[in-house]
């Protein structure tokens, strides 16, 4: 029988990527959520992807651990993951990224509250796929005043940016 310790050894995430697990499961539990086991591996995948990646890539590298993981388990535990808000759904490339804003400490960001979920912006390279997030509060506003100007209230934003990364551009 396997143990979870022989799971998580054959997934293998980097240092900096089980700090920012330990993290996340401190945010769940101070909301009384539950990072499970299949939770903390998918989140730990995304957060060890160099760029956004989407569900079935996913679901391909757990299958090496959990030879039973079939789609809905991943979209389940990324539904949980988006909720919690540890990651964000880039729309336009249908995949996921780790919300870097939720890994940082509270005093960072302070008035950040990841149980609302923060207006994301993304810098989308078209080359490499690479994405950045930033949150830049005057495009934020800048974003809310507009809305406003024209009488709607925004429950949520994520403006997608595509152009080319600095690295595709040096290249």
């Amino acid at each position: 029988m396997q143990t979870k310790r022989d799971v998580m050894e054959r997934i293998g995430f980097t240092e900096a990527t089980d700090r920012l697990l330990q993290r996340a499961d401190g945010i769940c539990v101070s909301r009384g959520s539950r990072l499970t086991e299949l939770r903390r591996q998918v989140l730990g995948l995304v957060l060890d992807s160099d760029t956004p990646v989407g569900a079935y890539d996913l679901l391909e590298r757990l299958r090496s651990a959990h030879k039973g993981a079939a789609p809905p388990t991943v979209y389940r535990a990324l539904d949980f993951l988006l909720e919690q808000g540890l990651v964000h759904k880039v729309e336009r490339l249908s995949a996921f990224v780790g919300c870097v804003h939720a890994s940082e400490p509270d005093d960072v960001h302070s008035g950040h509250d990841h149980e609302h979920h923060h207006a994301a912006q993304f810098l989308i390279c078209t080359r490499c796929s690479r994405t950045v997030e930033l949150e830049d509060d005057d495009v934020a506003s800048a974003l809310g005043v507009a809305a406003a100007g024209v009488g709607f209230r925004p429950a949520r934003s994520t403006v997608e940016v595509e152009g080319l990364c600095a690295m595709c551009q040096a290249g």
